[in-house]
């Protein structure tokens, strides 16, 4: 994919005479191929939020019925993609979605009126699954397996969004008094949940974001990021391609979650997020199943994050040359060891 740009081209022709690479020639290759830029916010600050997502994987039906309620949407005919960067350059990287109303284009129902009925998603269901905060978390990870009442798996990753901005249901909870700052994890907000099922409707009712699914087979890698490649564990970034270019690789410098142990490696920015909003913002893939899950739902780091570029590079307005690297001196070459798959 990044092959057929012209800026990338030689760092991919470079990239295809490697055959069987040992850390010195990965390191070699990188510091050949690529300049290293720090990400900083429009203040100057080099610091933000490092958070985690995963695959998760929940229970389901292909038909209705009392156990599985919770319909999981494919795309409404409806739903219109407004693509006006052609005119306007800068609304390139934003998500414009809209419906028919008249002559006018309107922005597309919210969360609240497509559970209500409003919108014309009836027949457009994939799938139903038990729970509808369950449903929300899948929504927000972007994909997830599920296991069928028959026994097959099958997935759903990402096909398109309603186009109203994500809403933090954890910061609702937090500014309503329901949780504390620390308390208001995955793991947090799901169990407040369990323990107030009257209130979940009216609190993702006030996350007007929507998103929609196609299917596609479990066995497969995946899922796919917003390259439409696989994303992998523990390497694949989302970032906000406003500030990092999507393909590039980027050194992170974070903690592990819940702790002040470093996690400093080299990552590929895959994905986009709706709550991924900002220079220094980056979510990190923890993989599929609990294990990651629990990962994920802990992790709310700062971090410090520098993109690498190929010469010529036209720079998003967030990077800043770093002459200096890494802030530690072996950050070129933890650079090329954590290259190795």
């Amino acid at each position: 994919m990044l092959k057929g740009k012209p800026e990338w081209q030689p760092a991919c022709a470079d990239a295809a005479t490697l055959s069987a690479p040992d850390q010195a020639a990965l390191k070699q290759f990188f510091e050949r191929a690529f300049a290293l830029y720090a990400v900083v916010n429009p203040d100057g600050s080099a610091e933000g939020l490092i958070t985690g997502y995963y695959e998760p994987v929940l229970h389901g039906s292909r038909r209705q019925s009392a156990k599985y309620r919770q319909p999981v949407y494919g795309v409404p005919d409806d739903l219109l993609v407004v693509d006006l960067s052609d005119v306007y350059p800068d609304l390139k990287n934003l998500r414009l979605r809209g419906r028919i109303d008249g002559r006018r284009v309107v922005p597309y129902y919210t969360r609240a009126e497509i559970d209500a009925g409003k919108a014309p998603v009836a027949g457009r269901e994939i799938l139903w699954v038990e729970d509808s905060m369950e449903l929300f978390f899948l929504q927000v990870q972007g994909s997830g397996k599920v296991v069928l009442d028959t026994g097959e798996v099958v997935r759903v990753s990402y096909a398109d969004q309603n186009g109203h901005p994500y809403r933090s249901v954890g910061r609702i909870l937090v500014e309503r008094g329901e949780l504390t700052l620390d308390q208001a994890s995955m793991q947090g907000i799901k169990a407040w949940a369990a323990r107030n099922p009257d209130k979940v409707t009216d609190l993702l009712d006030n996350n007007a974001s929507y998103i929609f699914f196609r299917e596609q087979p479990a066995n497969g890698p995946g899922p796919n990021g917003a390259l439409g490649i696989a994303l992998t564990p523990g390497r694949s970034l989302a970032v906000d391609p406003r500030a990092v270019p999507l393909g590039a690789p980027v050194f992170l410098s974070a903690t592990w979650p819940n702790s002040q142990q470093p996690l400093n490696r080299l990552m590929v920015a895959q994905d986009t997020g709706g709550a991924i909003k900002g220079a220094v913002r980056a979510d990190f893939y923890w993989g599929s199943g609990d294990e990651a899950g629990a990962k994920a739902g802990r992790m709310r780091q700062t971090g410090r994050m520098w993109a690498l570029l190929p010469s010529g590079f036209p720079l998003a307005s967030a990077a800043s040359n770093a002459a200096n690297g890494p802030p530690t001196g072996q950050g070129r070459a933890s650079l090329a060891a954590s290259c190795v798959p």
